[in-house]
């Protein structure tokens, strides 16, 4: 099944628009007034599909035996794999380092994995990433980057328990992240603008910042929008930089696909955690995880915009390496090759939404 992405589900050809006497906004800083977006077909520089993997039940870190080894799991995590990736690696290496002595691996080169890999170093282990394909060929590489909890799991699937694993690992996340900000990883500080009313805290400081806005407060062309701030990851950036965090930390990388879960056992670390995202559907058996795809279009940069949108429209992240627009959420499709219809009806969706700005009087 093929939809548009609605905005309850987000939390993520025509020439310059250009409106008199409005001025850029700085970041973190509201104004009446912003730049739009020139979004349009001849505007893109290129297009990208990418397999968020989804489970009803939410993320799964939990231990395990693969023969004589530990095994902890910690994959799964939807839409959310950049927001979470701090939080469920910290929780996975508690639950699998303490008493451990020696060599760990990590299965999985994607953003959850090269997040445990660094804790584990943190942690003084030492450690090998093995990896079927590594940045930038991951589904990381494909994410916005928004630090927002996004299609992660069903309310009605997920237990009281899981429920505390997601808050303790998005609290450590949250923290995490703000300390990263700053050109080295490609995070930084943006206000984002949301249609629709003021969502529930999931934190006590997370979303900050939130309010809802006037009409007279905003240019954009919808009935309700609510503000607030958040992080932001330039993903090519970020995940280049922590494949040299942990080569720089003494840790290994290599290039390898594992067919089996014997493969796996065959390894000499005692130790492992399986980040391997959707792969490990066929790896390990677990049926409930599915590909949500999404796809989007990048846009020639706009250093000028300084604000991200979500809403009925899609959603809009401005990245030094370009203008990332999407708003598709395709249930159970495996293709990884962006479909340009698909596009152009994001493309046409942003479209309508900037040409419909207007500075309040």
């Amino acid at each position: 099944m093929i939809q548009t992405l609605p905005r309850r589900h987000f939390v993520a050809a025509s020439a310059a628009l250009t409106l008199p006497g409005c001025a850029a906004t700085t970041a973190r800083t509201p104004a009446s007034c912003l730049m739009p977006v020139m979004a349009s077909p001849d505007r893109v520089i290129r297009t990208l599909a990418g397999l968020r993997p989804y489970r009803p039940g939410g993320f799964v870190v939990r231990a395990d035996t693969l023969g004589a080894k530990r095994l902890v799991h910690n994959y799964g995590h939807g839409g959310s794999g950049i927001t979470m990736s701090w939080g469920t690696a910290k929780l996975a290496v508690e639950m699998g380092a303490p008493g451990h002595s020696g060599p760990v691996a990590v299965i999985g080169a994607g953003i959850v994995g090269l997040s445990t890999a660094r804790l584990l170093q943190e942690a003084g282990f030492p450690v090998t990433v093995y990896a079927k394909a590594l940045p930038p060929d991951t589904t990381s590489n494909i994410a916005g980057g928004q630090f927002h909890p996004f299609g992660l799991f069903s309310a009605d699937a997920v237990t009281p328990e899981w429920r505390r694993q997601f808050t303790a690992a998005l609290d450590y996340s949250w923290r995490r992240f703000q300390i990263m900000v700053g050109d080295d990883y490609g995070v930084r500080w943006l206000t984002t603008y949301s249609e629709g009313s003021p969502e529930e805290p999931k934190l006590a400081t997370f979303p900050p910042a939130a309010r809802a806005l006037r009409p007279d407060e905003h240019p954009f062309p919808v009935e309700r929008l609510w503000q607030y701030d958040t992080i932001y990851v330039e993903t090519g950036r970020y995940l280049r930089q922590m494949m040299r965090d942990i080569e720089g930390a003494g840790g290994r990388i290599v290039v390898r696909d594992f067919a089996s879960p014997a493969e796996i056992a065959s390894l000499s670390e005692t130790l492992v955690f399986n980040c391997t995202g959707l792969g490990a559907r066929e790896l390990f058996g677990d049926m409930e995880l599915i590909p949500i795809r999404g796809q989007l279009a990048i846009l020639i940069p706009q250093p000028e915009v300084r604000y991200a949108f979500t809403g009925e429209a899609g959603y809009m992240f401005p990245r030094p390496d370009g203008i990332v627009i999407g708003g598709s959420y395709e249930r159970n499709q495996w293709g990884t090759e962006p479909q340009p219809e698909r596009i152009a009806r994001i493309v046409a969706a942003h479209q309508r939404l900037f040409s419909g700005f207007r500075c309040p009087a």
